[in-house]
């Protein structure tokens, strides 16, 4: 069987009431993401979100516990994604540091900016991580296992 689901990683993170997201663009649309992507062959979960985090936004990311697991199939019979979203802390922020490709900027913005820009949200799991972080869903890093 040749289908897997594309496994990506997604940062959730707060400061003073605000969330950090990524302004960015995907298929000519200008989107708004969590810092989020693809884990790369050979590296772990957590890895990969720091790794994630810091070239999309520029900011060093220590990832705190896991918000959870999410399934998510685009429209119209498209890919599936496993996203594995973690909340934790940013510490510096590189301002000189180039961003991904497509990526305009990070912003900071509240739930409330954030649902009122829901059609431009890349996924329904953008929202769905944030609500969950909110309701406060936090689950030990313990809960992962890399097994070599």
């Amino acid at each position: 069987m040749d289908w897997a689901p594309h496994v990506t990683v997604a940062a959730i993170i707060e400061r003073e009431g605000k969330f950090l997201l990524v302004d960015e663009v995907v298929n000519r649309t200008r989107v708004l993401n969590q810092p989020a992507g693809h884990l790369d062959e050979g590296e772990t979960l957590i890895d990969a979100v720091i790794r994630e985090t810091l070239e999309e936004t520029a900011w060093h990311f220590r990832p705190c516990a896991l918000v959870g697991v999410y399934r998510w199939r685009q429209p119209g019979g498209g890919q599936t994604f496993l996203r594995v979203a973690f909340s934790g802390e940013v510490s510096s922020h590189d301002s000189g540091r180039e961003l991904d490709t497509g990526i305009i900027k990070s912003v900071w913005m509240t739930p409330s900016q954030l649902a009122s820009e829901k059609h431009r949200l890349r996924s329904p799991m953008v929202l769905r991580c944030v609500e969950d972080y909110r309701f406060g869903a936090r689950y030990s890093l313990s809960i992962l296992s890399d097994i070599v």
